[in-house]
């Protein structure tokens, strides 16, 4: 198929949020699409959107909408033809897209692991009893105080900068951030270490960029079509189905992580009380072809094994 390759005339207008690693993120998308077609840096456009998930500060995700806080305004953008694709973190989208969009591109999965960050300790088993910990995750609420019940875990939100000052003015003792982001940003020297799968295991598809469009879009299909990364694709196919049989959200603490050898996939998944009182997990595996299906089918075995109620917050 013959298509019109972007131009300075007619850049691809690239939709992101503004926070320095979506623009980092974005920059990486116009990097591997002028790669692959030999285009200029000026035949794009970065277009930073300010989404309510970003404005929103003094709030937790639970109480104001959820994942689709950091997607809504972009898509709109893209819905009205204001941007010709969407570069988003992966570990923040809903599992289905609005009608009209299509999410089928993903860049190379970066770490995925959570990295421990603190100026005072060396990791979670080194913070002394009664310690603030900050996250604005429920998952890593509830994985801190399964591990550390004797911690206090507090409201942290915002971008990587403005936690790091957070964590600076002694808001609390220690945070954690994902691995693939300080990576991509060139601040893998703030973590004291990442934290192992085993220690805490990560959020759904964390690490991963996905790249959205139009459905009728045949030019961004097929320029996405070739940054398009399989293997990631086979990870998110398992991970993603998991979490949608869950109904995950920002309201409900689940981890998950699938990963591929040879034709084998193997799949962790863990759900927890977001009180930390707790944890049910699992760890199956399954020709990478059956990754969705492996997904859906534990998440199912695990929401009977949790019975009703089991991501309720209690008093």
């Amino acid at each position: 198929m013959s298509i019109e390759l972007p131009s300075p005339a007619q850049p691809l207008k690239i939709g992101t949020r503004g926070s320095p690693l979506a623009v980092a993120q974005a920059e990486e998308t116009r990097r591997r699409i002028a790669t692959a077609f030999d285009l200029p840096d000026d035949a794009f456009e970065i277009c930073p959107i300010s989404t309510s998930g970003d404005r929103i500060q003094d709030r937790p995700l639970k109480e104001v909408g959820g994942k689709g806080l950091f997607t809504r305004e972009i898509e709109q953008a893209m819905i009205t033809g204001e941007i010709d694709i969407a570069v988003h973190s992966m570990k923040d989208m809903p599992v289905l897209q609005p009608s009209g969009l299509v999410l089928d591109c993903y860049l190379p999965r970066e770490d995925f692991r959570d990295a421990f960050v603190s100026t005072a300790y060396a990791g979670l088993a080194d913070i002394p009893a009664g310690t603030r910990v900050g996250t604005s995750s429920l998952r890593r609420r509830a994985q801190v105080l399964v591990a550390r019940p004797d911690l206090e875990v507090v409201e942290f939100r915002g971008n990587v900068q403005t936690r790091l000052r957070k964590l600076a003015d002694n808001v609390a003792g220690a945070t954690f951030l994902a691995m693939a982001g300080l990576n991509r940003l060139d601040m893998a020297h703030v973590a004291r270490g990442p934290l192992m799968p085993e220690e805490m295991l990560p959020a759904i598809a964390q690490g991963a960029i996905g790249v959205e469009r139009r459905a009728d879009d045949r030019r961004a299909a097929a320029l996405l079509e070739a940054i398009h990364d399989p293997a990631t694709a086979e990870q998110l196919a398992a991970e993603r189905a998991f979490l949608a049989r869950l109904d995950g959200s920002c309201e409900t603490p689940i981890a998950g992580l699938a990963e591929v050898t040879g034709g084998t996939l193997r799949l962790r998944g863990e759900i927890l009380r977001p009180d930390g009182s707790e944890r049910l997990c699992d760890d199956r595996s399954a020709p990478v072809a059956d990754g969705a299906e492996l997904g859906r089918a534990m998440a199912a075995e695990m929401l009977t094994l949790a019975g009703p109620g089991f991501f309720d917050w209690r008093g």
